[in-house]
């Protein structure tokens, strides 16, 4: 009869376990030492080697010149735990064997010495299915067992084994296996059975198993049943059900094009070949999420979880996309997945998540906004077709609220700011450049129309009137960027306006409303309210600023 991969290559000694570095150390220094404990807990993800450590323990504990951290595994005692049939090594599975009655059983059995071997080691699998009244049944065996007797519980969920028994075992967390090292375990395995597959093809292999050892190796005979002794990526990953590059291509075209019906159709057609759209939502995340990560880390970085062919494709569709458009999407697809979890209409939560992507592209940063109606000679630019909110982040200094807001005076003529001498090279210029290098240009135009004047280690930037609004929203970025040019992180303050504050005038309604409607009365708040940037603000998005709020003293 055939026997899968994952059971004729399973590691018979601690060396050929794949990763948990920190298990095979601990408990080859216990075994040379003779510093074995009587109980252990191996936990961790599907498929990591926990019970296959466990099988690899009793060899070491049993084998004919033990117990020895490097047990032979062609010795008779080895082959018979290997095949499940020692009987000193007795495999348990809890998840059929869970009822007080099998653990009293059991301890009958721990009373009797070993038939022949030196340990009786007994392998409870799945331990966090024995119920409660089970596990205070072992709780006194399980402490003071004979000295013949070694316990190791395996699981997959360590929150559930309760903390009496937890504390009378040592623990081991097995870890997922990274990527590379799942890739190079498949391809030591195909040379050996004499398959040949290009690394694109073993990618996909390994990334189906999630750091799962056993999975990965389950999707290779799987694609190795599919297409025989030569595996193309192409062929796998339309095993697996990975989304074609077509669709990624159409997908990023309807996204970048703003084409919502294009959208649309790559949703049609995804019912139309039966895939499942849970699964579909999860790969295009991850797509989107490996797209974010080479933004920001680089089309290297080894956190990118792909194969060359796919990585070289994201790389050339970078520049289309921000790392702020990116965070967006991975987030939009994120929320998706887990709706798509719960509902019985996923086709139409699909089409609405993914034309999500399409009508986010149209978002537009905040300080852009307010950088165009600080900037436009008094003019509220026009919104676009089809948009009818705007996003603020968490340092938003205004609150706003839907309402119908009073007409308001034309706001007062700004003094036109100074710009500064071509080619100087002050410590204004050069924050500026390092704004502009960084993707702000709407602060880097708000800074060159102020002043910044150094002393010590602190740095006092005093912006116009109409650019007061831009920095307070910017004063991180700009905190950040001063940290570049000077080497470490001064103390930012913004001062007085640089043509003088402009306090409104008397009796003027632009001021007297909404003080009135945020019923607050300190200086902050009636100059924030009297600012012509937020005066038009309020004009462009018909509300009524409720709360204001000094940024200074705000932690968001």
């Amino acid at each position: 009869m055939y026997q899968v991969i994952a059971r004729k290559y399973r590691p018979q000694t601690f060396d050929e376990v794949v990763n948990q570095e920190h298990v095979k150390r601990t408990l080859r220094n216990a075994l040379d030492r003779g510093r074995v404990a009587h109980g252990y807990i191996f936990s961790g993800p599907r498929g990591t080697g926990k019970t296959t450590m466990a099988r690899i323990l009793a060899m070491a504990l049993n084998c004919e010149d033990g117990p020895t951290s490097k047990p032979d595994p062609q010795s008779l005692v080895c082959r018979e735990i290997a095949a499940g049939s020692a009987l000193d090594v007795i495999e348990i599975d809890a998840a059929s064997n869970r009822r007080i009655d099998d653990i009293r059983e059991l301890r009958e059995s721990v009373k009797y010495r070993p038939a022949r071997d030196r340990y009786k080691v007994f392998i409870i699998d799945e331990a966090h299915q024995i119920t409660n009244d089970a596990f205070n049944a072992l709780l006194k065996t399980l402490e003071e067992p004979p000295e013949w007797v070694v316990f190791v519980l395996c699981t997959t969920e360590p929150q559930s084994i309760p903390a009496t028994i937890a504390s009378r075992c040592q623990s081991f967390a097995f870890r997922t296996v990274d990527l590379e090292q799942v890739i190079a375990h498949l391809r030591s395995i195909c040379e050996r059975e004499g398959v040949e597959a290009d690394d694109d093809a073993l990618t996909a292999a390994a990334l189906a198993g999630d750091g799962s050892i056993r999975d990965s190796l389950s999707t290779l005979d799987q694609a190795i049943a599919a297409f025989g002794n030569k595996l193309e990526a192409r062929e796998v990953r339309g095993l697996l059900g990975a989304i074609p590059s077509e669709i990624i291509d159409r997908i990023l075209e309807a996204v970048c094009g703003n084409d919502p019906a294009g959208m649309l159709a790559v949703v049609d057609d995804l019912f139309r070949e039966g895939r499942h759209p849970q699964h579909f939502c999860g790969e295009l995340t991850r797509y989107f999420r490996n797209l974010m990560v080479m933004k920001v880390a680089g089309a290297d970085s080894r956190l990118v979880t792909a194969g060359e062919r796919e990585r070289q494709s994201a790389a050339r569709r970078l520049e289309r996309f921000s790392s702020e458009d990116l965070t967006r999407y991975v987030q939009l697809l994120l929320t998706l997945y887990q709706d798509l979890q719960q509902t019985t209409q996923s086709r139409f939560l699909l089409e609405i998540g993914l034309l999500k992507l399409v009508y986010a592209g149209r978002l537009q940063p905040i300080e852009k906004i307010l950088g165009s109606l600080a900037g436009n000679g008094g003019q509220v630019p026009a919104l676009p077709a089809g948009s009818g909110s705007a996003s603020a982040g968490p340092r938003a200094a205004a609150q706003a609220s839907p309402a119908s807001a009073a007409a308001e005076p034309a706001p007062r003529p700004q003094p036109a700011a100074a710009p500064p001498a071509p080619g100087a090279d002050s410590l204004k210029s050069r924050l500026a450049k390092t704004l502009k290098d960084s993707g702000h240009d709407f602060i880097a135009d708000a800074v060159l129309a102020g002043e910044v004047e150094q002393r010590g280690g602190a740095v006092e930037i005093r912006p116009t009137a109409e650019h007061r609004t831009v920095l307070e929203f910017g004063l991180r970025d700009i905190e950040t960027s001063l940290e570049k040019l000077l080497g470490s992180k001064p103390d930012v303050k913004l001062g007085s306006n640089a043509a003088g504050d402009a306090a409104p005038p008397n009796g003027s309604p632009a001021a007297a409303a909404p003080e009135a409607e945020a019923k607050q009365d300190d200086a902050v708040s009636r100059r924030a309210l009297a600012d012509p940037v937020v005066q038009k603000f309020q004009r462009l998005f018909e509300g009524r600023v409720r709360q204001v709020r000094d940024l200074r003293e705000y932690t968001p």
